[in-house]
């Protein structure tokens, strides 16, 4: 089970507000890693977010995306 975060940075001082959470069961952490970009462009959120973060089950961040990374 992983908790998919999509969040806005705000500029200057880097602070992070989390609009959205989801949670994606499964064990696979690239399966996690394609549903959060695909969420990423189509889930309803009051903000457009600026990244993504994916934090497995003990709450530890394993991975984490802005648009424009490779």
């Amino acid at each position: 089970m992983f908790t998919i975060e999509f969040f806005r940075i705000r500029v200057g001082d880097d602070a992070q507000a989390i609009l959205d959470r989801v949670q994606h069961d499964t064990a696979d952490l690239e399966d996690a890693k394609v549903r959060a970009r695909s969420l990423f462009e189509t889930l309803n959120m009051p903000q457009k977010p600026d990244a993504l973060r994916i934090l497995d089950q003990s709450g530890d961040e394993v991975f984490c995306w802005e648009p424009g990374d490779m």
